[in-house]
């Protein structure tokens, strides 16, 4: 696809824009398909203008600033805003366990639950964790050139660990990236039993790709959690969630220490976009096909939690 640009004046400076949209492969129908963006017009702001860069970094990526927004969406108000929602992201109420009437926020919406039997579990041993736009790559360190050339993933940086980056770094990994619009709760990927979750505090930035376009380091810089899960079948593996702007709130709710089934419920992110993260030890797992070949090139594959990971 050719790039396209927007050009702003502001002044006597002109400013480029990148404005080439977000496109991903959609494994339930084959087609390749165009994000809708959730204030796309602020993040272009944000994050392509000399002046959105200045309120980005000034208040923007703080936890207060998420927080504030946070609150917001817990009003009892934001309840209007559920069903142009609906509307306008073609979301199905169908699969619901709540009626769009019966949520008491935008929030209680946003981090809503699923009716049993609306995301069946595939029978491969390893299921992808969330709803959301995967990319998967064989050896975590060579990761380099995601979203933008010459950026390379830094794994030690991404576990806040030196020593567990050695463990992990030649292993395998899934990248989960939900969005607004999507089923917000995120869920173990095989059998296994969890440890304690320990948080990485930092900043909130974007995880966009309208974002990661620029810097791809806003995942490890990002507030995250980290949970080890130790399975009989894939040695023990990483299950991480990153924060973004307004998402200051990863809930966990799943028990440490107490064992749990592919496809148990681990927590959920309040409001906003985020991702999850998925790493294991070298030789440990195989990917499924479709999501070896769109991640060769780089082209995230749309997918929904419970469908086919690994074996």
């Amino acid at each position: 696809m050719t790039p396209k640009f927007q050009i702003s004046n502001f002044g006597f400076r002109a400013i480029i824009v990148f404005v080439e949209p977000i496109q991903y492969l959609n494994r339930e129908t084959g087609q390749l398909e165009t994000e809708q963006v959730y204030g796309e017009g602020f993040l272009r702001w944000a994050y392509g203008n000399p002046l959105g860069k200045i309120a980005l970094h000034g208040f923007v990526k703080r936890p207060f600033f998420s927080k504030w927004y946070g609150n917001r969406m817990d009003q009892a108000k934001t309840t209007k805003k559920i069903a142009p929602f609906l509307k306008t992201y073609g979301l199905d109420p169908a699969d619901f366990e709540k009626a769009p009437n019966e949520f008491t926020s935008f929030n209680d919406f946003f981090y809503r639950k699923l009716k049993p039997g609306t995301r069946p579990l595939a029978d491969s041993p390893v299921v992808l964790p969330a709803d959301g736009r995967h990319l998967a790559f064989n050896k975590a360190s060579e990761i380099q050139s995601v979203f933008v050339k010459g950026q390379k993933f830094n794994v030690a940086g991404l576990l806040n660990s030196t020593d567990l980056a050695k463990k992990y770094q030649d292993g395998p990994l899934i990248l989960s990236r939900l969005c607004p619009v999507d089923y917000h709760r995120f869920h173990f990927p095989c059998d296994g039993t969890p440890g304690e979750t320990r948080v990485v505090n930092g900043p909130l930035f974007s995880v966009s790709p309208l974002a990661l376009r620029q810097r791809i380091s806003y995942l490890w810089e990002n507030k995250r959690t980290i949970t080890e899960l130790v399975t009989q079948d894939f040695g023990t593996v990483i299950c991480m969630e990153i924060g973004a702007t307004c998402v200051g709130s990863i809930h966990q709710t799943f028990k440490p220490g107490v064992p749990v089934k592919k496809g148990d419920e681990k927590g959920y992110f309040a409001f906003g976009g985020s991702s999850t993260l998925l790493m294991f030890e070298p030789g440990s797992v195989t990917f499924a096909q479709d999501l070896t070949d769109s991640s060769t090139k780089i082209m995230e594959l749309y997918a929904k939690m419970g469908t086919e990971a690994a074996s």
